[in-house]
């Protein structure tokens, strides 16, 4: 999960069987931009998991052992793919391969969804070598989060299919994560999305203490919700793999960054356009990230934020339970949402899925 680690390493250092299309028609919608957009079918205990690794290596198989139990305690059957425990360094096998089985899972229509076990790093190297045109064509769950946030945003650019920003094989099985998994993809319910309440008597008993929130921006917008991993979404930006901003509610989270590299990505997006085309703005965690060694005197999260985003007057908040180190909420990429900056919340304004 150090996905910096990964991408400095990195710095230093398709085949699909033939089936019938099912009728997709029916499950595209039309986004407020005018882009297609299509919907999912929604999850059922029993169906099949295709569980994935499109970055780092699994080196351990009892880690396999716990992603797999875990989604079957949901009650899924899951099928693991070809080149689950191959190892290229520390990626999951090579490039072709592992996109090979992202193409192969997307293809069988007995797979329901496509499950990632891990991120680490490594994604955004598949994606030259994935069947978009077999994706759209076949359209089923994708979820991850972390360097999975370059799968996820370049299927809804290349497709018009939202996908999932949420829980990993290996992440937090926690009842509050579960519950909006389940609400979202089993039920297709429009949640409402607020941070997990409660006083820790353990820690200080007269107030919330963990999880709180906290206003940029008073306000509320409308948009398509867009985003993931900040360091992973500034990696990709410049390419084909991206989507259009124009009107999005942009989420990020991170972990692992020193402060003024968080500085540094949001002054990228900013000099690329794209902050400049948003009508909102999430935050959720920023796993320890600090000053770093000796930047004595760094800005804060309070103060980078009021550096980029408070300049832009759309509303905006941090501490959204998105992120690594807290439980999480299982959030629809591509789709229609309203976010109350003053209440910290997200509303889903339509089924994620059908």
């Amino acid at each position: 999960m150090h996905r910096r680690r990964f991408l400095k390493s990195a710095a230093a250092a398709a085949l699909a069987s033939q089936v019938a299309a099912p009728d997709v028609a029916a499950r595209a919608l039309t986004s407020a931009a005018g882009s297609p957009v299509i919907k999912p079918k929604r999850l059922s205990p029993g169906d099949t998991v295709a569980l994935i690794s499109p970055a780092n290596a699994t080196f351990n198989t009892v880690e396999l052992d716990i992603a797999r139990e875990s989604l079957e305690a949901l009650g899924f059957k899951v099928r693991q793919s070809p080149h689950m425990l191959e190892r290229h360094g520390y990626l999951a096998g090579d490039d072709k391969a592992r996109a090979a089985d992202i193409n192969s899972a997307f293809a069988d229509r007995s797979i329901a969804c496509v499950h990632a076990i891990r991120g680490g790093w490594g994604s955004a190297r598949l994606l030259p070598d994935l069947d978009f045109d077999a994706i759209r064509r076949n359209p089923k769950i994708l979820i991850g989060y972390s360097d999975i946030t370059a799968l996820l945003l370049s299927v809804h650019a290349k497709t018009g299919l939202i996908t999932f920003h949420g829980p990993i094989g290996l992440g937090r099985w926690d009842p509050y994560s579960l519950d909006y998994y389940k609400r979202v993809l089993f039920n297709g319910e429009q949640v409402t999305y607020s941070n997990k309440q409660g006083i820790s008597a353990d820690r200080n008993a007269l107030t919330q203490v963990e999880y709180r929130t906290r206003t940029i921006t008073p306000g509320k917008a409308r948009g398509r919700l867009l985003g993931g991993n900040l360091t992973v979404l500034t990696t990709i930006l410049g390419s084909p793999y991206l989507p259009d901003w124009d009107g999005a509610i942009l989420f990020c989270e991170d972990v692992h960054e020193d402060l003024y590299r968080i500085d540094r990505m949001l002054t990228q997006l900013k000099l690329a356009g794209v902050l400049g085309k948003i009508k909102g703005f999430v935050f959720g965690g920023c796993s320890e990230c600090g000053p770093g060694d000796g930047n004595y005197g760094a800005l804060t999260l309070e103060e980078i934020f009021a550096d980029h985003i408070q300049p832009l007057g759309v509303p905006a908040w941090s501490g959204a339970m998105i992120g690594h180190a807290q439980p999480q909420w299982t959030l629809p990429e591509g789709a229609q949402v309203e976010i109350d900056a003053a209440a910290g919340t997200i509303v889903l304004l339509e089924p994620a899925v059908t």
